[in-house]
């Protein structure tokens, strides 16, 4: 259960810091004989930061409550 609530603890801070990324994917427009035209395309992903900050007082709630069960 120490783990779970260590990598919420990570996930959540990163997610907080960090409130998104972009993916970007190729997309092949045309192919004709040997010449190849190619479309790179940048999608955004973005979560709230209040996202982040609930994955982390998850975390550090399940710490606590798991250090006072095996105590």
């Amino acid at each position: 259960m120490r783990t779970v609530a260590i990598l919420l603890i990570v996930i959540g801070g990163i997610m907080t810091v960090f409130t998104g990324f972009n993916l970007v994917t190729k997309k092949e427009v045309a192919d004709i004989g040997p010449i190849e035209i190619n479309k790179t395309e940048k999608t955004p992903i973005y979560w709230s930061p209040v996202t982040g900050a609930i994955l982390l007082v998850a975390g550090i709630i399940v710490l606590a409550t798991s250090k006072r069960n095996t105590a």
